[in-house]
């Protein structure tokens, strides 16, 4: 069942779940996460992002992903991460995708404001969802180096860009980076519970890949609706994939062996984000 941003988050914050945006870039990796979320009775966020277009096109990742949302028994939500072509945003409207991340983080305030609510209007004509950052995730690099230069968000900021955006879910800077990390990350977890004091709008976590099982809990608790998971799962596929390779194996034997490897990770962080159950 194909579902946008706004509804697949909607009870997120009263019921302490979080839904998990798993990045997917392979029929493996689509097929191993929607299977998760249905034996769990889960919802789930699947999709590309930008700087994974060099993998495939939109359009070709819209011809994957779309059909097998539509006929997941659970809400699927197709999602366009880090957006920040405004180009390439539109372009994921048009195709379909049911939201969308337009990233003018590393903009001032204003500029930020000004852009994401523009946006926001061409995404709620279609049907579609917006999220937007504000303060801004570190990435590439070390983990360690990203979070050095990672812009934390005030809660006052939040609810201002939320209220003048219209954004429908909302990126913040806690102290985690995109990335693998080499040393455990320190979040600001009073940071984020008054940011979710101030402002209703779904918040979000980036950089997730590489927190610990009881990080996310406590993320989750103080306000967390929206989690992003790709590194872990891009990881597990490849080692699935050479832990069953020899010289007699071919593509389509490893097919069915790096989904399943997929799905079981993907079930883990459903069950740690308490998700499982709420489709």
């Amino acid at each position: 069942m194909l579902v946008n941003l706004e509804t697949i988050l909607a009870d997120t914050r009263e019921k302490h779940y979080a839904v998990g945006l798993f990045n997917c870039v392979t029929l493996e990796m689509t097929k191993g996460i929607i299977a998760a979320a249905e034996e769990l009775n889960s919802p789930v966020i699947i999709g590309p992002g930008e700087s994974l277009l060099p993998g495939a096109t939109l359009a070709e990742y819209a011809d994957m992903m779309l059909g097998m949302a539509k006929r997941a028994k659970v809400p699927v939500c197709l999602h366009f991460d880090h957006g920040f072509n405004p180009d390439l945003v539109e372009e994921a409207i048009r195709l379909g995708y049911t939201s969308v991340m337009y990233d003018c983080s590393m903009l001032s305030f204003e500029e930020n404001v000004s852009r994401t609510r523009q946006m926001v209007k061409k995404a709620h004509a279609a049907g579609c969802s917006l999220e937007a950052e504000i303060g801004h995730v570190g990435s590439n690099g070390s983990a360690e180096e990203a979070i050095n230069q990672s812009i934390y968000t005030q809660p006052e900021d939040a609810l201002q860009f939320a209220e003048e955006s219209g954004c429908d879910a909302l990126a913040v800077a806690i102290g985690t980076a995109h990335g693998v990390y080499k040393e455990k990350p320190v979040l600001n977890l009073d940071c984020l519970r008054s940011i979710a004091g101030a402002c209703r709008v779904p918040l979000v976590l980036h950089g997730g890949s590489g927190l610990s099982d009881d990080d996310f809990r406590a993320c989750v608790a103080g306000g967390i609706s929206k989690i992003n998971i790709f590194t872990h799962n891009n990881l597990t596929a490849a080692r699935a994939a050479q832990a069953a390779f020899t010289d007699k194996t071919g593509a389509f034997e490893l097919m069915p062996i790096v989904a399943e490897a997929v799905k079981r990770e993907t079930m883990h962080h459903i069950k740690v984000f308490g998700s499982d159950g709420k489709a």
